[in-house]
């Protein structure tokens, strides 16, 4: 594998920091670096300037208003916005459910939602764990009972992220109570404005309104909400997640927090010295440097596979396990570099706006949040212990 950008793909980074010179909104990048909260209509802004150049869906085949992009372009692209602070796109429309309807979808299914994923008419939302079923998303319960040429779902579905503000969610529901666990499953597209759903929220330890639980009674849904075969979405859940893992690495956001880790640790001082001049310290990000340079090279080869034409299998799972623990690693050592500022936590700081007095650092508040936000890094989109139990039979053969 040729670890050098050729000349055409430095020509495109150069045409990307162009157009995030130019186009990237400079309050929406402030709160991006800054940590700060961001709010819908902040993401459906960035969405209408990504759409407008074409560069919303970039891994979607051009017919249906994608870009014809390489692996490596991708690649590029990711680095390059996190650096300059671009908001991560909401994933689960354009990232998740779209490219299961390309694959798996009818030709009515792909005409009907796809220009409304692209034009943010639809922000969607996944429903997939439920209160027993996370991890081991096999032993879903929520029921889909077929009467006619409509579904009746009932069930309930948690961690539903930025569930408050969907107007559609895909969720896995069980069809099939007779066979095992994994081949009794399908997967629905639901309008979230269906008669008999309910949100409520739930609020996490940094105090924001990110996840919620979301309850189906007698929600009735068309069949032709159906994707694919009827018991077989276990198939499509599967093919979701290799590109879900992969993309919870965060290389690119990873090395965004180690540069402003390094920014941070340059300013604070101890005993009369930077920070980052600590041995202690500088040992310690320069371990997580240096597991970040290896798991940005092993990001690459999964790059090489995909453009080679293969599709993210078990090593997204290797990927997924690391990437977050460099994450994790990254926000801890920038609370430890904010030391007892980091223990006070004010609300109002997280806003970009705030005119208050800041109790401590202004940076304690944003690096505490994250620190709090990010431990659930390594239990969502399958949790890193049960990724190891792939990794261990499908790559190892243990």
């Amino acid at each position: 594998m040729n670890m050098n950008y050729t000349a055409e793909e430095l020509a495109f980074r150069d045409e990307v920091r162009a157009f995030l010179d130019e186009k990237l909104p400079a309050d929406i990048a402030a709160k991006v670096k800054g940590f700060r909260k961001m709010t819908k209509e902040d993401h459906q802004r960035w969405q209408k300037i990504l759409t407008e150049q074409g560069w919303y869906a970039s891994h979607w085949p051009e017919e249906y208003g994608g870009v014809k992009w390489t692996p490596v372009q991708k690649h590029i692209w990711d680095e390059e916005s996190c650096a300059y602070g671009v908001p991560r796109t909401i994933p689960f429309g354009v990232n998740m459910v779209a490219p299961v309807i390309i694959k798996f979808g009818t030709e009515e299914q792909k005409q009907h939602y796809l220009p409304k994923i692209l034009s943010g008419e639809h922000w969607w939302c996944q429903g997939y764990s439920e209160p027993g079923a996370g991890s081991d998303l096999a032993s879903l319960k929520t029921r889909a009972v077929r009467e006619g040429d409509h579904y009746i779902v009932n069930g309930q579905k948690t961690w539903t992220t930025l569930g408050q503000h969907a107007n559609m969610i895909f969720c896995l529901v069980r069809t099939n109570t007779e066979v095992k666990a994994q081949e009794g499953i399908s997967f629905l597209l639901i309008d979230m404005d269906t008669p008999g759903i309910s949100v409520r929220p739930i609020i996490t330890l940094d105090g924001e309104h990110e996840v919620n639980e979301v309850f189906f009674q007698d929600v009735k849904v068309p069949v032709e909400n159906l994707v694919g075969e009827e018991d077989k979405g276990w198939t499509y859940a599967k093919y979701l997640l290799t590109y879900e893992r992969t993309g919870l690495a965060g290389i690119g956001l990873s090395k965004a927090a180690l540069t402003h880790l390094k920014q941070l640790a340059s300013r604070r001082q101890k005993n009369g010295k930077p920070l980052l001049e600590d041995p202690t310290f500088g040992q310690r990000i320069a371990q997580v440097e240096i597991d970040l340079m290896a798991a940005t090279i092993s990001n690459l080869r999964i790059i090489a596979a995909v453009e080679g034409g293969g599709v993210p299998g078990a090593e997204s799972s290797m990927l997924k396990v690391k990437g977050t623990e460099i994450r994790q690693s990254i926000n801890d050592l920038a609370r430890r570099a904010i030391g007892p500022y980091a223990v006070p936590f004010v609300e109002e700081e997280m806003s970009l706006d705030y005119e208050g007095e800041f109790l401590s650092d202004e940076n304690a508040s944003p690096l505490a949040a994250q620190y709090f936000n990010n431990r659930k890094l390594s239990i969502f989109g399958g949790s890193n212990e049960i990724q190891k139990n792939i990794v261990s039979k499908m790559i190892l053969g243990l």
